[in-house]
């Protein structure tokens, strides 16, 4: 489950190079992953990971060169025109009404170079090819209806889904050959991207309500998740190390954006997991005080009033050890960015001074630098590696069965004639 922050998704890279190229060296076998959903910035990883599930062993490192080879000037417009329409827009001024044929409207920044990215590097005809081949079982992008507000979680899967998807009223579930606008409209960043869409009707960013889509992959039919989120959570130390910092930035307007940002892709994996943890302690207790069968005989009654039954999911949750914020301030005080416009850095930097002195939570979300993506990378593939033994004992049990099983298998059925 790879969830939102916009330019923050390359920390999610740095986790899925850790699992392809350093975890197997103590597994023994590539980690298999059979559901992948996303959200925003998680969507494009994840549409990535399920198009080359045929080449696992150089699928993290053609992530990674891709995030690398990241230019900010050449993804998003941050030219003078540019620069003035998203004045006037912030002004008030409605967008220029969508020429014919195009599938993007509104945002005050032009994201064609990003769009243009994401069709160019994602082998999107790979995605139909892994379910084809079992190599994937099902992939979903959540994303939200602009018109009205609620999740629509687009679903490309080997099996038929179910018709009855979520009692939820604000969740819609729709079968799709998931392509580069379900994608582009689930890391719509809102107020900022344009809203893509998808055939009569507009999206933006699945973030808004679902940021780490547990939902859908438990729907899906995962009994193990592995979680990877954006938002690192202070320690009380840092805190109070943050406060005094902080305090100059609160009335500077873009200080208050890259809050907001924060608030409406508001990280609710802790409270998931926790409901998750619970459900499976009420279950270990039930089957404790009344025998095995508590489980089945509970989920008759819950099958009637919430439409699935429930069951043990165990989770594995990787999020970030630093303040991604923070790490953007350091970034962009040391001059590390890589642009050539004389008017993108001075843009950049003026941005930078607007915010606080320790984070910039914004920029955080807007640097689409390959230098930045290094930085993120490695912070990702350090995080994953301090849950080296954790990860060793969620993937152990998918291990297949050893030579010298396969062959008593083998003889088993010489004898039998049954395979």
């Amino acid at each position: 489950m790879l969830s939102g922050g916009g330019s923050r998704g390359a920390y999610e890279a740095g986790i899925i190079q850790y699992l392809r190229e350093d975890l197997p060296r103590r597994l023994g076998f590539q980690p298999p992953i059979d559901i992948v959903t996303g959200t925003s910035v998680g969507a494009i990883n994840a549409a990535f990971v399920a198009s080359t599930m045929d080449d696992l062993p150089s699928q993290a490192q053609r992530l990674v060169s891709a995030w690398r080879a990241l230019r900010i000037e050449e993804l998003i417009g941050l030219g003078a025109r540019d620069m003035w329409r998203a004045v006037t827009q912030l002004l008030g001024r409605d967008p220029p009404p969508p020429q014919p044929g195009t599938f993007r409207y509104g945002g005050i920044l032009d994201t064609s170079g990003l769009e243009r990215f994401v069709i160019k590097n994602i082998p999107w005809r790979g995605i139909e090819r892994s379910l084809r081949k079992k190599a994937l079982h099902a992939m979903s992008v959540s994303t939200t209806h602009v018109g009205t507000g609620h999740t629509v979680v687009f679903i490309s899967a080997a099996d038929p889904v179910p018709a009855s998807w979520s009692r939820d009223p604000f969740v819609r579930h729709r079968a799709a050959r998931i392509g580069p606008r379900h994608v582009l409209a689930s890391a719509a960043i809102p107020l900022l991207f344009p809203s893509v869409k998808i055939g009569n009707e507009f999206f933006t960013d699945g973030g808004l309500r679902q940021n780490t889509p547990m939902s859908p992959a438990i729907r899906l039919g995962a009994d193990r998740m592995l979680l990877v989120s954006l938002r690192h959570v202070n320690t009380p130390a840092e805190d109070a190390l943050m406060s005094p910092l902080n305090t100059e930035a609160y009335p500077k307007p873009l200080f208050l954006v890259g809050k907001a940002l924060n608030a409406l892709m508001l990280d609710h994996t802790e409270y998931d997991l926790d409901r998750m943890q619970r459900l499976n302690a009420i279950m270990a207790a039930g089957e404790a005080a009344f025998g095995p069968q508590f489980v089945d005989v509970m989920n008759l009654e819950l099958v009637k009033l919430r439409g699935a039954p429930i069951r043990r999911i165990e989770a594995v949750h990787i999020r970030p050890s630093l303040d991604i914020g923070a790490m953007a301030s350091d970034f962009v005080a040391a001059g590390k960015i890589i642009v050539t416009s004389r008017l993108t850095r001075s843009l950049i930097s003026r941005l930078a001074e607007n915010e606080s002195r320790r984070e910039n939570d914004l920029l955080s979300y807007l640097l689409f630098d390959g230098n930045w993506a290094s930085e993120l990378i490695a912070l990702g593939r350090r995080d994953a590696a301090a849950k080296e033994e954790e990860l060793l004992n969620f993937f152990a049990p998918c291990a297949g069965p050893t030579v010298e099983a396969e062959e008593d298998e083998t003889r088993r059925s010489q004898v039998t004639g049954v395979r």
